[in-house]
């Protein structure tokens, strides 16, 4: 999954696509933004159900 992420990324630079670019880094961002308040959410949840 790294190696796609990464052929993604050297394909947008080498044409140098910029704007391309920056929503594609955007989209990554939010994608492991999402990634860690999900697992926030479950640790909340588990927390909650050992109490």
């Amino acid at each position: 999954m790294l190696k796609f992420f990464r052929n993604v990324r050297r394909k947008l630079l080498n044409k140098g696509d910029l704007r391309k670019y920056l929503v594609y880094t955007i989209g990554e961002i939010l994608l492991v933004v999402i990634g860690i308040l999900i697992a926030l959410q479950i640790n909340t949840w588990n927390e909650k159900r050992k109490a």
